[in-house]
């Protein structure tokens, strides 16, 4: 099923290998170059090193340290340690507010229920008091006769 192994011989490549090529050293000019400050900065700058070489390139900018973010006048600490009194304090003062509604909610409720005791009861007084004000006769209504003991109202 697999080919026999046979002997393999690795393909060669052509090798290249390149020297790198040394730049002549810079010949100072015959006149000195004076570095003089342009208005503005170009897109290029040269300076002269002390050996007398020149060095052209892009002008880079120094680098800007990032800003330091403004620290709040009071510290983050202090901050969350009053915010935290203040809801405890609401949350106590909220409590306090529900007990008083309850406690006053129930005296509310209490004087319905005496107020209920005392009508009813008025009411019930009246039905036992006012049929023993006239315990000499039994009174029997028939069609609109009203017929008192020993005696005919008509």
């Amino acid at each position: 099923m697999y080919p026999e192994h046979t002997p393999h011989v690795p393909a060669q490549r052509a090798v290249e290998v390149h020297q790198p090529t040394p730049y002549p050293p810079a010949v100072p000019s015959a006149a000195p170059v004076v570095p003089v400050q342009p208005g503005t900065v170009p897109a290029v700058a040269s300076i002269v090193l002390p050996d007398g070489r020149v060095v052209t390139g892009y002008a880079i900018n120094p680098a800007q340290p990032e800003p330091v973010a403004a620290k709040p006048a009071v510290s983050r600490t202090a901050l969350s340690i009053a915010l935290g009194g203040a809801g405890f304090l609401a949350v106590c003062g909220g409590l306090i507010l529900l007990t008083s509604f309850i406690a006053a909610l129930t005296a509310f409720i209490t004087q319905l229920i005496t107020l209920a005791a005392v009508i009813f009861g008025g009411w019930v007084l009246v039905l036992v008091l006012g049929t023993r004000g006239h315990q000499g006769g039994t009174t029997v209504n028939i069609r609109k006769a009203v017929i008192k003991r020993n005696h005919f109202h008509g």
